[in-house]
């Protein structure tokens, strides 16, 4: 069989990963990695003022030098066998573009504003314009948040724009068009020239710009004209129609394909966001939680149209037909801090060695996690809340805080970290929770990312927090592989992406049952972790 190659590109929030693809088989024949060294600085961020943002040659630079490390690695012959290139992109994460769709940080004056940059999901400048987008939406007759949950998030699109818009005066004048980074990286490759031009994907408009099949579209602009008229005419330059990801956004560009070392008969897919295209390369079920597990978790649920019809899941970030997987509902949700929460503690306890020695602190999460995995579930020690980046789902709201309580004299640092770890499985199985209230049960969960592969101690106290089994998939790239699964769709190797998914998974290598002993402990204490959020949340202002 004569070998056909494709290339998955994964944007994540600290680097970009390209990897070159069997499509026949799924074996990986080489990968690269590039971390942003604008990010890296702390350029154009503002912690402080929860400012995260990303300039686009980072994005560019990153492109450029893992596809053609990928294919330097494999050697002379790769480049004529590779057939299509997908990507991946952490989302919600727009920028403001000019009419040709340039990122405004591309062109002269604006090289160094944050606003003309693309606004990283993790950004939570835009709460006050999520607040009135809710309170807004609660005055019209339709109900345009119907489909993202009830509840928009500052981290999200409409939001995240009208921020920018009233920010900056100078954005506010030179921005023609709104973009997510999904939507622009192939619309990069494949030379557009005109935003008229560029494929939107249906999974970051229909889970963070609004878009519906049953609003034709996206709200009309009165809708949003009358929240502000900065947002006025803005949906005439945005899109009505949106595309999945198995469709081809083009060819590669004569300029890409030279700067890469392709050929101009490579295809090019329309884009998504990572957990999507990593739910498909973790090998999601139907009704299984697909669980991306980073810095924050995505959560990932398909089921059938014809078994969903007429089901709205409260409190989630959308269900959108095909945004996962084309002909299936694609159902999001997530936890805003996960891994984040752990680092924090450690960077807490860090703070006096930072100019010490930095191997010590690399070595802190898993000492740390090995230890408290050695203390016993009991019911009555500290509890801790996961909202340390503010909460993503159930029911969105950034402004919410963390806290830990429960601390003594004896409390020890394994003994608080292990109360951490405890309230991100909790905020785990408040997702899975809502699921099933809502009518759409889950019946397994699929763990995938850098958590779930390097921290058993933590894949046990999910498993035993959720009393249900937790396979981890066998991939360290799966949305790297997702996407590269859906280029071996675009390219027409196979028919539909579920074909792809079989024929290219790895599988799964180890999966951790749960301890009926501990999930019993672990019930009693869910309920002691859902007091303290309720609490919390009503001195939340």
């Amino acid at each position: 069989m004569k070998d056909s190659y494709v290339i998955g590109v994964d944007y994540g929030t600290d680097s970009v990963r390209s990897i070159l693809v069997n499509a026949h088989t799924g074996e990986e024949i080489s990968a690269a990695v590039f971390y942003y060294p604008r990010w890296k600085d702390g350029l154009y961020c503002d912690a402080a003022r929860n400012r995260f943002r990303q300039h686009p040659l980072d994005y560019q630079e990153g492109l450029e030098h893992t596809i053609r490390t990928c294919l330097k690695l494999a050697g002379p012959a790769a480049a004529r066998a590779v057939r299509a290139i997908s990507v991946d992109t952490t989302g919600s994460t727009p920028v403001a573009v000019d009419e040709s769709g340039t990122p405004l940080a591309l062109t002269p004056g604006f090289e160094q504003n944050p606003n003309a940059m693309f606004v990283l999901w993790k950004d939570h400048t835009a709460t006050k314009e999520a607040a009135q987008i809710n309170a807004h939406a609660a005055t019209f007759p339709v109900n345009y948040l119907q489909f993202v949950g009830g509840i928009y998030s500052s981290e999200w699109f409409w939001a995240k724009l009208l921020h920018v818009l009233r920010a900056d005066e100078q954005v506010r004048s030179a921005c023609h068009s709104w973009v997510e980074h999904c939507d622009w990286i192939p619309f990069l490759l494949t030379g557009g020239t005109h935003i008229s031009q560029m494929k939107r994907g249906t999974c970051s408009a229909g889970h963070k710009a609004l878009w519906a099949a049953e609003f034709n579209g996206l709200p009309p602009n009165e809708f949003f004209s009358s929240l502000d008229p900065l947002l006025n005419c803005y949906t005439s330059r945005l899109f009505s129609q949106t595309y999945t990801a198995d469709k081809a956004a083009g060819h590669l560009s004569p300029a890409w394909a030279e700067r890469l070392g392709l050929s101009t008969e490579v295809l090019v897919g329309t884009g998504a966001f990572d957990a999507h295209m990593g739910a498909v390369g973790g090998q999601i079920e139907p009704y299984h939680l697909s669980k991306v597990m980073g810095t924050s978790t995505c959560d990932m649920l398909v089921a059938p149209m014809e078994e969903v019809a007429g089901k709205l899941v409260k409190g989630i970030c959308g269900q959108v037909p095909g945004s996962v997987i084309p002909g299936m509902m694609g159902m999001e949700a997530g936890q805003s801090s996960f891994g984040d929460a752990y680092a924090w503690f450690r960077d807490l306890l860090s703070w006096p060695l930072i100019h010490f020695k930095q191997s010590l602190i690399d070595q802190l999460i898993p000492e740390l996690t090995k230890q408290a995995a050695l203390i016993p579930p009991e019911e009555h020690t500290g509890i801790a809340l996961d909202w340390l980046n503010g909460r993503r789902t159930p029911d969105a709201n950034q402004l919410l805080k963390g806290a830990i309580t429960g601390v003594d004299l004896a409390s020890s640092a394994p003994q608080i970290f292990r109360s951490i770890i405890e309230s991100t499985c909790f905020g785990a199985k408040a997702i899975a929770d809502r699921f099933s209230q809502e009518g759409i049960p889950v019946k397994g969960l699929i763990g995938m990312g850098g958590v779930a592969r390097k921290s058993p101690q933590i894949m046990q106290i999910m498993a035993d927090v959720m009393n249900m089994p937790l396979r981890i998939h066998r991939s360290d790239q799966t949305c790297a592989a997702g996407a590269a699964m859906f280029a071996a769709t675009v390219a027409g190797i196979y028919n539909k992406v579920e074909d792809a998914m079989q024929a290219m998974g790895q599988g799964f290598d180890i999966t951790y049952q749960p301890n009926p002993a501990h999930a019993a402990i672990y019930a009693k204490r869910y309920q002691q972790y859902q007091a303290l959020g309720n609490f919390i949340e009503q001195q939340t202002v």
